[in-house]
This record gives structure tokens, sequence and C-alpha cells, in this order.
């Protein structure tokens, strides 16, 4: 699996301990900054993750800011990112296993590192299930596909 990875100032230390982790687990992830504490704007973080992985490039992308809440938003106004905010691992299994999510955020200023570590393990682990969830992903695709159509 190829991960995108990335986080602007205020998730910097949380960015850099994913890494670790990546690192550790033998993950094969590129790590698209930010690489200090000066200020940038989370939106262009969120935007070169949610591309790599709409292009096809990454198979998943993990975001930190500091709330997780911004490089969400940002990243699903990108067509076919599904980003799910998850400070808890029940929430990370079903972003997977129901929402086939695509991008994972987190704030460092919500969560500890031994958590995100939990966190980001089960959401790379878990799997879409499809099933019953399949058809109502799908009509998020579709629900893209309406206003993508409208904004040309």
């Amino acid at each position: 699996m190829k991960v995108a990875l990335a986080g602007d100032h205020g998730g910097l230390k949380l960015k850099g301990q994913i890494a670790n982790f990546f690192k550790e687990w033998g993950i094969d992830y590129t790590d698209f900054g930010t690489f200090s504490e000066d200020p940038v704007d989370y939106p262009d973080i969120a935007l070169q993750v949610a591309e790599a992985v709409q292009s096809g490039d990454y198979e998943r992308g993990v975001i930190c800011c500091g709330t997780g809440i911004g490089v969400a938003i940002a990243a699903n106004k990108v067509p076919g990112i599904r980003a799910s905010q998850c400070h808890d691992t029940f929430s990370a299994r079903a972003a997977r296993e129901h929402n086939n999510a695509n991008v994972l955020t987190m704030g460092q200023r919500v969560i500890g590192f031994g958590l995100a570590r939990d966190i980001v393990k089960v959401w790379l682990e878990a799997e879409f299930q499809g099933g019953r969830h399949g058809p109502r992903v799908d009509k998020i695709s579709l629900i893209e596909q309406k206003y993508n159509r409208c904004s040309r």
C-alpha cells in the first residue's frame, strides 16, 4: 500500500509521529509536507494529498492539522475523495468498512500520539465491506457528479 502523508503547521508533530509509524510498519509513503512550524494554509496541504489519492498514485492519504476538520473539508472538495476525520478507532474502522474512506484526517490538538497510532493502524488494516454499503457510497459519487456538472 502506498500512502500520501501531509500536515500543516498545526499538525506537524503528529504528522512526524505517523511518518515514524509508517517506517516501523514498512508502509510505503510520501511526505508532502509541511516541514516546519511556519504557518501554511491547510487547504493547500489537503489538496496535495487529495490529488495524489485521486490520481491513483496513492491508495490512501493521511492529513494532520490542529483539529482535522479543515483539511477534511478541503480534501472532500476533490471528486473521488472520501476524507473522514477520526479521533477514535471505532470511527476509523467504520470510515473504511462502511464509507470506503480513502483519506484519514486527525487533529494534533485533539488526540495524543498513542491514540493516533491506533487509529492509523485500524484505518489502514480495515477494508471496505461493500454489500449494503456499496450503493450508499455510489450515491456519494452521484452527488459529486451532479454538482461537478453544475460548476463547469
